[in-house]
């Protein structure tokens, strides 16, 4: 395999496709240069969260990490900081966020998807955040108002191993198909190999997919911590008509069709 992922070549980049999907950060930075939408997908839970918090009205900040510097980016923009998942109050826990009384502005960090998001704010063209919930409604507006030669690159955000290398997560692989299979539906053509896996992953285990969640390995080690809630929101597939478009470096929703 010629080239590196820090330099992608024409195959890293899956061209000449026009819906590709790629893995992580580094995923990112091979196929999402030139594409006219980024699609992030971190189906436990950053994303899930972001559709959560759209529904109800709220923007939603993706940071990469809560420490000092996410605490003054909160305050520059005027946000509450979401904490991690087992704390109080607002936090990278969907049920959190539905539950909460008030959700106007929150800054929400995350190692994986939010950290992609945050990324790409000030790289790609247009991205957006996608779910099980929202996936149908976003796929749905990208066929509605992007060009048919448009290229639209699918981020599965993926989790970490302890040594901060990257494990490809099935649910994030059924979040990714999800939107792409709804592109298909819609008749989009071009796919790469890699985005028609991933639609077929997810045609496989659309009759189950709750079980599935409930199955994997994130899904698991949630709801051993507790957070089953959260593992059952996620699967609410279709639950969503918003689309979680990032603005001014904020998730914000918008219903389709309007």
């Amino acid at each position: 395999m010629s080239g590196s992922v820090n330099e992608p070549g024409a195959p890293q980049r899956q061209l000449p496709y026009a819906v590709r999907f790629e893995w992580g950060l580094d995923g990112a930075r091979a196929v999402v240069p030139g594409a006219d939408l980024a699609v992030v997908v971190d189906v436990l839970s950053f994303t899930t969260c972001v559709s959560v918090a759209v529904d109800r009205g709220a923007m939603v900040f993706p940071y990469p990490l809560r420490d000092a510097a996410a605490s003054g980016f909160a305050l520059r923009h005027d946000a509450l900081l979401a904490g991690p998942r087992d704390s109080e109050g607002l936090s990278l826990s969907p049920s959190s966020l539905r539950r909460a009384r008030v959700l106007d502005r929150v800054v929400l960090p995350s190692p994986n998807g939010a950290t992609i998001s945050h990324q790409l704010g000030s790289s790609a063209r247009q991205v957006v955040a996608v779910s099980l919930r929202n996936a149908a409604a976003t796929a749905e507006w990208a066929h509605a108002t992007l060009p048919a030669e448009a290229v639209i690159a699918v981020i599965a955000a993926g989790e970490k191993w302890p040594n901060g290398a990257l494990r490809p997560a099935v649910e994030d692989q059924l979040g990714a198909g999800a939107f792409i299979a709804g592109l298909q539906a819609a008749g989009r053509r071009n796919l790469s190999p890699e985005s028609e896996i991933a639609a077929a992953a997810f045609n496989s285990a659309e009759p189950r997919l709750a079980a599935v969640l409930r199955g994997c390995s994130s899904g698991r080690e949630l709801i051993d911590a507790g957070f089953a809630e959260d593992v059952s929101i996620a699967a609410e597939l279709d639950g969503s008509s918003s689309v979680a478009l990032l603005k001014d470096g904020a998730f914000q929703g918008m219903a389709f069709p309007e």
